[in-house]
C-alpha cells in the first residue's frame, strides 16, 4: 500500500526548520569555534564542518521522510526538473519551496547571531569572490548534486553529509554549494559569514556546478533499453 505525500504545509515547514537549524549549525558553530580556537583558523574550521556534517546528516534523517529534506533551492529544481515533487510537480510548489529555504536560511542565521549576543542581523564584511573561489563553489555543488543523483536507495543522508564535510576541506571556498546557504551566511558578520556583493559570484557558480553535476550523473546512468 503505497502512503501518500504529507500535507504540502507539513512539507513547507519542514523545508523552513530544517533550513534554519542548518543554518543556525553552520553559523553558531562557527562563532564558537572562532571563540574558543584562540585564533587558530584550522581548528576552527574543524569544529565548523563537524557541527555542520552532524547536524545535516539529522536533518536529512529526520525532515527527509516529509518534504525530501531539500534545503537547498538547487536541489528543489533539480527534484522538481525529474518531477519528483509531491503532492504536485508545478512551478508555484517549487517557488514555495525555495521561499521557504531561504525564510528559514534568514532565520536560522538570526538564531545563531542572538544566541551568542549579536544583533540578530548584521551584513557580512566577509569578502569572498576570486576565480578560485568561484571555481572551488562550482565543484562542490557539481559534487554535492552528483552526489545526491548517484546515492544507493536509503543511503543520501550519511553521503551527502560526507561529502560535505570532505569537501569544507578540498575546496577553496569551504563549500557553500547552496543559494540558501549563501542567503543566511550573508546576515552575519562571523566566522562563517558572506558579503553581500561577493553572493552573486557564488550563487552563479553553485548554478554552474549544479548543471555539470547533473550532466556527469546522467552520463553515468545506465541506458533504457531499445526494442
Amino acid at each position: 500500500m503505497l502512503l501518500s505525500p504529507p500535507p504540502l504545509r507539513q512539507q513547507l515547514l519542514a523545508e523552513f526548520l530544517g533550513t534554519a537549524a542548518l543554518l543556525c549549525a553552520v553559523i553558531g558553530s562557527g562563532i564558537m569555534a572562532q571563540r574558543i580556537s584562540g585564533g587558530n583558523d584550522g581548528v576552527a574550521l574543524l569544529a565548523n564542518t563537524l557541527a555542520t556534517v552532524f547536524a545535516l546528516y539529522v536533518l536529512i534523517e529526520t525532515l527527509g521522510p516529509v518534504s525530501g529534506a531539500h534545503f537547498n533551492p538547487l536541489v528543489t529544481l533539480l527534484m522538481w526538473s525529474k518531477r519528483q515533487l509531491a503532492p504536485e510537480n508545478s512551478a508555484p510548489i517549487a517557488i514555495l519551496f525555495i521561499a521557504s529555504q531561504l525564510l528559514g536560511a534568514v532565520t536560522g542565521a538570526a538564531l545563531a547571531n542572538a544566541m551568542f549576543e549579536l544583533p540578530p542581523l548584521h551584513l557580512s564584511q566577509h569578502a569572498r569572490g576570486g576565480n578560485g573561489q568561484w571555481l572551488a563553489e562550482a565543484v562542490a555543488t557539481a559534487g554535492l548534486v552528483f552526489t545526491i543523483l548517484r546515492a544507493p536507495p536509503g543511503k543520501a543522508g550519511a553521503l551527502v553529509a560526507c561529502y560535505i564535510g570532505a569537501a569544507y576541506w578540498f575546496t577553496a571556498s569551504t563549500s557553500f554549494a547552496n543559494p540558501a546557504a549563501v542567503m543566511g551566511r550573508m546576515f552575519s558578520d562571523t566566522f562563517a559569514g558572506i558579503a553581500p556583493a561577493s553572493a552573486i559570484g557564488f550563487v552563479l557558480a553553485q548554478c554552474m556546478g549544479a548543471l555539470l553535476g547533473t550532466a556527469l550523473a546522467h552520463t553515468l546512468s545506465p541506458k533504457k533499453a531499445t526494442v
